[in-house]
């Protein structure tokens, strides 16, 4: 027992220095070793936000990833405890990016691949007031499943020209409501709602990943193929058209090249053909 004097009054109290600490729950032990195994034995440990993601859908992919990725779920103060007991240097650069609402993936494909997998599983919803538009939203002509009456004004509302036809209303013209980029309104959401339009997509959302080939942790790994596919095609134009501008030869520019060559040859040969027309002309006069 320690003595320790009371403020108030001055006195002496007994403290006991032998006072138990509170245990740590067993569960908690537990978990913090398995998480640290998994760390160790994967080649990929993949950090994702399940934040808005339905627990249907939660199982869903996971069920989708089995044989390629385990998925684990632990409070935040766990999984950083548990990165700390690994040992590994650069994995401890993941503790940053832990936050409230994810989940842990563990795998032995690469890192951007599993990301990959995950923008796969993604699903499309509807989407909510305050939302930002990923890509613009057009509204094609057609017809719709709406009766006349108050859906009258709010399509009109989101700049839609409606008609009705055989007593349902009917898109007139193409329209985009929103912009890429653009929060979407209440108004807008709304009517997206009723026109079954699905923007926005739903699932795991890829925040960072520890690659234990490299010792290394990536952020911003998530992967948009439809965009990557595009900027793709587009850097594959443009380079069709500097490797033309610096004459360099490859067959995918040797048909410019031929084609070019011929159309000088003839254009030098048309000149040729006039200037030899003119001197004999001359000479025969």
């Amino acid at each position: 027992m320690a003595e320790k004097k009371n403020a108030k009054s001055n006195k002496a109290v007994k403290v006991d220095s032998h006072a138990r600490v509170k245990a740590v729950p067993e569960y908690k032990l537990k978990t913090v070793s398995e998480l640290s195994r998994k760390m160790k034995e994967s080649t990929t440990v993949l950090l994702a936000s399940t934040r808005g993601l339905p627990s249907s859908q939660f199982h869903d992919i996971k069920k989708n990833l089995r044989g390629k990725a385990d998925i684990c779920v632990a409070k935040k103060s766990l999984v950083v405890r548990a990165i700390s007991t690994t040992e590994r240097g650069g994995l401890q650069n993941l503790k940053c990016h832990v936050g409230a609402d994810v989940a842990l993936f563990f795998s032995n494909l690469d890192a951007f691949e599993l990301s990959g997998l995950l923008s796969d599983n993604q699903s499309p919803t509807k989407a909510r007031a305050g939302d930002i538009a990923p890509e613009d939203i057009n509204v094609e002509p057609g017809p719709t499943s709406l009766v006349p009456g108050p859906a009258i004004s709010e399509l009109s509302g989101v700049g839609l020209k409606v008609a009705v036809e055989g007593g349902k209303l009917a898109i007139k013209q193409p329209a985009t409501i929103v912009r890429a980029g653009e929060v979407i309104k209440e108004n807008v959401a709304g009517v997206m709602a009723k026109l079954d339009i699905k923007p926005m997509k739903v699932g795991f959302e890829p925040i960072a990943a520890y690659d234990s080939k490299s010792d290394k942790v990536y952020a911003g790994i998530k992967i948009d193929k439809k965009k990557a596919h595009e900027e793709l095609k587009q850097a594959i134009g443009k380079a069709l058209g500097f490797a033309v501008s610096v004459r360099y030869l490859v067959k995918e520019t040797l048909s410019y090249f031929l084609a070019k060559a011929n159309a000088e040859e003839k254009a030098v040969q048309s000149i040729i053909d006039k200037s030899q027309t003119q001197t004999t002309t001359k000479e025969g006069n």
